[in-house]
């Protein structure tokens, strides 16, 4: 973007802004000249095909890999810094041992008592636990063994841990990756009332561009640089998408209160 200032296209200000971001790994180049905006409070949908960089990029927001460029983030009042705000994190997938006896709860006291959970969690830390678990409607989970969730089932709970760090920022990498369709409506049904709730904005990597038209607000376009960004309408047109995924693509049928809204990806 041209505009040093990078203002949103919502008219709004930025929770974070991005410009001319450079990512290699060894001698592989990941992102190269990405800018881009983050609307504060709003839900922004990161898609890209497969490699383009997406999940690179919530890494590089998250400081957890070297980059050239630069990433600031917006407060309240306009004003930018490099102060990095309270995030929260939902993987797209967690790596661990499904045998290991370890309970819901106890894997979410984990992130909050300093002391191994194994010397006990105490009746504060259970019922904040709970609490948060019946936020996301499954308070029933917080006995049950972590191995023997469904992959829904286990992406509400890492919703409630990302969630019990008052997030100022939650970055989702795919949330709704390997739930069925029922699942991915109450994904976005509870991501969209936390939102409203308590503030945050959110980020969210996504391949489902019929979920991407019917709940996020601002969308960027990417594979390993920005081809487009802006509101929905806007961005998910075939040009856009065809620059962006290499293919010829079908118009997202593009719907404001998220009816009928359907990809029409088509083979060329």
């Amino acid at each position: 973007m041209k505009d040093a200032e990078q203002r949103c296209c919502c008219g709004g200000h930025a929770a974070i802004r991005i410009r001319d971001l450079n990512v290699k790994i060894g001698a592989v180049s990941i992102l190269e000249h990405v800018s881009a905006v983050v609307p504060r409070g709003m839900c922004t949908a990161v898609v890209g095909p497969n490699g383009a960089g997406k999940t690179t990029l919530t890494r590089a927001i998250l400081d957890d890999i070297p980059y050239r460029g630069e990433i600031e983030f917006g407060d309240s009042s306009g004003a930018f810094s490099r102060k990095k705000p309270r995030f929260g994190y939902v993987p797209q997938k967690l790596n661990f041992d499904r045998d290991m006896p370890l309970t819901v709860t106890e894997f979410l006291a984990g992130g909050l008592v300093r002391r191994p959970v194994f010397f006990g969690i105490s009746g504060k830390f259970r019922k904040l636990c709970l609490d948060y678990l019946t936020e996301v409607e499954c308070g029933h989970l917080a006995g049950r063994s972590l191995g023997a969730l469904s992959g829904g089932e286990l992406q509400r709970v890492l919703l409630a841990q990302a969630l019990m760090q008052n997030p100022e920022i939650l970055i989702l990498d795919e949330p709704a990756a390997g739930v069925d369709f029922k699942g991915e409506q109450l994904c976005c049904e509870l991501l969209e009332k936390f939102r409203r709730k308590l503030g945050f904005t959110q980020l969210m990597i996504s391949h489902d561009l019929s979920m991407v038209a019917a709940h996020a607000e601002h969308v960027i376009c990417i594979n390993r640089t920005v081809y487009a960004e802006g509101v929905p309408s806007e961005v998910l047109t075939s040009d856009a998408l065809s620059a962006t995924f290499g293919l010829h693509m079908g118009m997202v049928k593009y719907d404001k209160h998220g009816v009928g809204c359907k990809s029409c990806s088509k083979q060329s």
